[in-house]
């Protein structure tokens, strides 16, 4: 789980001051542990989901209210995610208690009239997500599966209101990538269901500090879609240049994007360089020639990216191997300013640094969602 301590005195500032149109609070704490519980189940990453329940209780959700969220969440990530973290809850269930830690039970959902009829109502509930109603002709099946289960069995159980659901389902979706035409769908349906603009913001705030950047920002991009407002940037993350120093302005700077400087560590020894970068720095697309290229992240945050490859996130402990001969670029995240050690090894003596192209912004944001 990123437990980074991010600054988001701007993001609540913000908040703080959206509390227009609908109500005058933001997430309640109770709504705001669901919001990783979401995050984590649709992700798969089950560890960090088990401490994400166990704050949830604390937090004061009931048994009844997280296993309702993970089953709800079935129909947005699958049955195997689902289960997954079904099951999580449960072995989660059982340390509490063998803590002697509370555990509210929780009201189970009402049963149902005979009479009820799913599609009927299931129907009535699309259209007021969506704001209209909504028929999907071409997939008959699927428009029934939508009315009649999604929105007429699972939307009925009142162990979680529509607003809660869709708050699971909101914060559910923007841990997923390729997924954003859903997302802001569903944040346009959330503001339907009586979920308040500062609330989902709150939803992105929370993303941030407990889950991931790369989660917050595609909440951030679709709420700056929907609602129209875009959310002010946080203060980028510092780093400590009393511990990793800062050094002088990089020599090399035609090379990077943004402003960089070099530290080396122990240059009379042929010891590593310590490279800092500000925030959306990064050096050009290059190659080492005969030579391999060792990076240790030290402070901050920032990516590592080869061609073809998907970017690697680099914090504090990160150490990445550049074999000879690989296209690739390194550099700052966009929210924080970044340090590695650097030093080449097995090195050849004609071995050299070819430099390329600049990494276009596109590519820098990239891996930056």
């Amino acid at each position: 789980m990123n437990k980074r301590k991010t600054t988001i005195a701007a993001l609540a500032l913000f908040i703080s001051g959206s509390l227009c149109a609908q109500h005058s609070t933001t997430m309640t704490k109770r709504e705001q542990a669901l919001v990783p519980i979401a995050a984590y189940s649709a992700k798969g990453e089950l560890k960090a989901l088990s401490a994400a329940i166990d704050r949830g209780f604390d937090a004061g959700l009931s048994v009844s209210e997280i296993k309702e969220a993970l089953s709800h969440l079935y129909a947005y990530a699958g049955f195997p995610r689902s289960l997954n973290a079904l099951g999580v809850l449960q072995q989660t269930i059982a340390e509490r208690e063998s803590k002697g830690l509370k555990v509210a039970p929780g009201r189970e959902a009402s049963p149902l009239p005979p009479t009820y009829n799913a599609l009927t109502q299931g129907t009535k509930v699309q259209a007021q997500l969506a704001g209209a109603p909504f028929n999907y002709t071409f997939a008959p099946q699927t428009d029934y599966y939508l009315k009649a289960h999604l929105f007429g069995d699972i939307f009925a159980r009142d162990n979680l209101s529509h607003a809660d659901r869709e708050i699971v389902t909101v914060s559910a979706i923007a841990a997923l990538s390729g997924c954003e035409p859903q997302l802001k769908a569903h944040i346009s349906g959330a503001r339907n269901m009586g979920v308040s603009d500062a609330q989902l913001r709150h939803i992105a705030v929370v993303l941030e500090e407990e889950v991931g950047t790369k989660e917050a920002t595609r909440c951030q991009r679709a709420l700056t879609t929907v609602l129209g407002t875009p959310m002010p940037q946080a203060t980028p993350l510092p780093v400590d240049f009393g511990i990793w120093p800062k050094g002088e302005p990089n020599p090399y700077g035609q090379y990077f994007t943004g402003k960089s400087y070099l530290a080396p560590m122990d240059a009379e020894h042929g010891g590593p360089t310590n490279v800092t970068f500000e925030p959306r720095c990064r050096n050009n697309w290059h190659i080492h020639h005969k030579q391999v290229q060792v990076l240790i992240c030290v402070a901050g945050r920032g990516w590592y990216v080869e061609e073809g490859k998907k970017p690697l996130e680099m914090v504090p402990g990160t150490v990445v191997t550049i074999p000879a001969g690989v296209k690739h670029w390194h550099g700052a995240a966009h929210d924080s300013w970044f340090q590695h050690l650097t030093y080449h090894t097995l090195s050849a003596p004609d071995a050299s640094t070819q430099w390329l192209e600049p990494v276009t912004d596109d590519e820098y944001n990239l891996a930056n969602n």
